[in-house]
């Protein structure tokens, strides 16, 4: 005997258990899909993670931890601690080592949306993945003091369209019990996804936040703000007197510790700057307890999939006994009947493991849309790749492995039962 008859004996084993054999398969090709989908949306969401924001230097914001400052100024989780000043902002902006920066205001939402209140430079400066810059599905930046920008995932769930009118609420709550239902807005341009918590954002200018606060004292509104209506504050100054954070990009990279340094030891106001990539990886350390834990059950999926192979092959042996005794009253010698059950449990291993591999990415890509749009998940693969690959013949060589088990347990049992085995 050499391999190729074995495997087509080890085949028709198979199908001679045909019902037995693909529960077997099943089993395998559930726990391989959910081994690899763990690992997929585990780097694809961390990969997402570390590109939301990219191209950035440093963010500025009043003094708390760096996490907490990425945490509300990029990710739109939290609250800040307080706010910078407008004077502050104008003096780092002129600072000779500065490139460019983009004031952000935060404070305001639209139906559990955060609103950002920022300037044109926004779209320009505000980078992601690999450098790609926000581009417009439909419409333009804000021209008028009443134009909101929206993303692209608040513009599907809420079905918001060029020109459709919304109001914004003070304060970050779903329900506000202030509203500023006097100064409505236009929609003005939807932006394409990004895969990054720009989709469900709500953006304006920095004079519209002033705007809709005219006449405001301490959160609440005043009779004045009555008197401003929308025609009276297009014509009038509204610079702000405070802001949230900034993004900065240095003149060079050589001075962005020097202006972080400057920043953190600022004496006119307590303030905060992180270098971005480094947040980023502090923020993603603190998840990693989750990421192991993942990685740990899946692992476990596994074993008992192989396990149900194993336990397959050892509740058949009793059926199988007079097979093996016959195999060997023909001349087959013991490493045949060791090759032959191997066999069958590497086989059933790789058959399950492939069946798997295309269920998973046949269900990604029919998802891949929405895990983007739902959970900003925008790196999975839908095609298989070299983990894929190893996986299928990780989980065959250890199928193999256990396969030994029933394999030389038949062995010994073939070398006694002989002929004489009675059914």
């Amino acid at each position: 005997m050499n391999a190729f008859p074995i495997l087509s004996l080890a085949f028709r084993s198979i199908m001679a258990r045909r019902l037995t054999a693909l529960l077997t398969i099943i089993s395998i090709a559930m726990a391989v899909l959910l081994f690899v989908a763990v690992e997929n949306v585990r780097q694809g969401a961390r990969t997402s993670f570390e590109r939301t924001i990219t191209e950035t230097d440093l963010i500025v914001g009043a003094r708390s931890s760096a996490i907490n400052l990425m945490l509300y100024s990029v990710f739109q989780i939290g609250d800040p601690p307080n706010n910078m000043t407008w004077r502050t902002y104008k003096e780092i902006s002129a600072r000779p080592d500065v490139a460019w920066t983009v004031p952000i205001s935060l404070g305001d939402s639209h139906r559990g949306y955060r609103v950002i209140g920022t300037t044109p430079d926004y779209f320009n400066h505000y980078k992601y993945a690999d450098g790609q810059t926000l581009e417009f599905q439909k419409g333009g930046v804000f021209e008028d003091l009443f134009d909101i920008v929206i993303g692209s995932q608040l513009a599907q769930k809420l079905d918001y369209k060029l020109g459709t009118e919304l109001t914004l609420s003070h304060g970050m709550g779903v329900a506000s019990f202030s509203e500023h239902e006097d100064k409505p807005f236009r929609v003005s341009g939807v932006l394409s996804p990004t895969g990054t918590p720009v989709d469900r954002s709500v953006i304006v200018s920095l004079p519209a936040i002033e705007a809709i606060h005219e006449g405001w004292q301490d959160g609440t509104p005043t009779p004045l703000s009555k008197l401003a209506t929308p025609d009276k504050l297009r014509n009038i100054n509204l610079q702000p007197k405070e802001i949230t954070a900034l993004y900065l990009g240095a003149k060079s990279r050589a001075r962005t510790l020097r202006i972080q340094r400057d920043m953190n030891t600022y004496k006119h106001e307590p303030l905060q700057a992180v270098i971005p990539g480094v947040a980023l990886s502090q923020l993603w350390s603190m998840m990693s307890i989750v990421e192991r834990a993942m990685a740990i059950v899946s692992s476990f999926v596994i074993g008992v999939g192989l396990i149900g192979i194993l336990t397959s092959i050892l509740t058949s042996l009793n059926e199988r006994r007079r097979e093996m005794a016959i195999l060997r009253s023909v001349g087959a010698r013991p490493f045949h009947i060791l090759t032959l059950l191997v066999s069958e449990a590497a086989l059933l291993a790789f058959i399950g493991a492939c069946l798997g591999i295309c269920l998973l990415y046949g269900i990604s890509w029919l998802l891949k849309a929405p895990l983007e749009t739902q959970f900003n998940i925008s790196t999975l693969n839908t095609v298989p790749g070299s983990f894929d690959i190893l996986v299928i013949l990780g989980v065959t060589g250890l199928a193999a492995l256990l396969g030994l088990i029933p394999a030389l347990l038949a062995l010994s049992r073939s070398l006694e039962d002989g002929l004489s085995v009675k059914f």
